[in-house]
């Protein structure tokens, strides 16, 4: 995986594909480039995707953060996604936003819209932003301390994976029968990246998200994102409001939702053949 100095920092990238048609990739939070292992080999050659990692993130630099947490806004990981391309010398390309990448992106669109063409949201953070229980913020200091509350808690992101009955709180999630080896692994491989992550995303990330929701700013600004977009939604998502993603259809300009019943949040995860079909199908002739 290749790192490239991108305005202040560097930044850890996957890339995959050649061709005219461009998509930047942006990962959610607690996440890292692998999250597309097992989407990326399905996707069509012609399009090239470059998978960044977050400031904070895997292998990308990790800035000690501020007491406020404000070098890890969302503003700021969308100013280096800005800066990523630059560096390599991209002038205009797609995007692809999953979970909190998803608000990165609004970000991108609002700071430089005139380099962007189509854009694909998986189960986005809206330009909403999310409301921050306390609860959560023990949840995530508990995943940081211990790996099998880590893995627990990110089971939630993907819970087709596994047996429903093993996803109650305080349980051990068991892989479902249908998840195959592959999944598995990657799943155990992603846990294992949190242990990489800076606090900037472990406790930056949901208040500058609660940030954005107690503001208003960015979701104020969506009659500015003209782009066209496609926003799936898995219907047993356990961590994105249904209610967000059709409030975000009906304020984009040129937006349209589609949802699905048998996914959580992570159709990048729990189907990939399906994922990547739509992805390619998306891109493959936007040029």
């Amino acid at each position: 995986m290749p790192r490239i100095r991108a305005g202040n920092i560097a930044l850890n990238y996957l890339e995959h594909g050649g061709g005219d048609s461009v998509v930047l990739a942006v990962h959610g939070n607690l996440g890292c480039a692998h999250w597309l292992d097992l989407a990326m080999p399905l996707l069509p050659l012609g399009i090239r995707v470059i998978a960044s990692e977050w400031r904070g993130c895997g292998a990308s630099d990790k800035p000690e953060p501020a007491a406020d947490f404000s070098n890890y806004s969302m503003a700021t990981h969308a100013a280096d996604q800005l800066a990523l391309l630059d560096a390599l010398g991209i002038e205009s390309c797609h995007l692809y936003g999953h979970s909190t990448g998803g608000i990165i992106v609004s970000y991108m669109l609002t700071m430089a819209p005139e380099r962007f063409r189509r854009v694909l949201m998986l189960d986005p953070v809206s330009p909403l932003g999310l409301e921050l229980h306390p609860a959560q913020l023990d949840a995530l200091i508990a995943m940081k301390l211990e790996r099998d509350i880590c893995f627990a808690g990110l089971a939630t992101a993907a819970p087709t994976l596994f047996r429903p009955e093993t996803l109650g709180t305080g349980q051990m999630p068991v892989f479902s029968e249908s998840a195959d080896a592959a999944q598995r692994a990657l799943f155990e491989l992603l846990v294992d990246k949190t242990r990489l992550l800076s606090d900037g995303i472990w406790f930056g990330t949901p208040r500058n998200l609660e940030q954005e929701w107690r503001s208003g700013d960015l979701a104020g600004r969506m009659p500015e994102m003209t782009q066209e977009h496609l926003i799936l939604y898995g219907e047993q998502d356990q961590w994105i409001p249904s209610a967000h993603m059709t409030l975000m259809a009906e304020h984009l300009p040129n937006a349209r939702l589609e949802r699905f019943a048998g996914v959580g949040h992570s159709m990048n995860l729990e189907q990939p053949e399906l994922f990547a079909s739509i992805f390619g199908d998306y891109f493959r002739d936007a040029g």
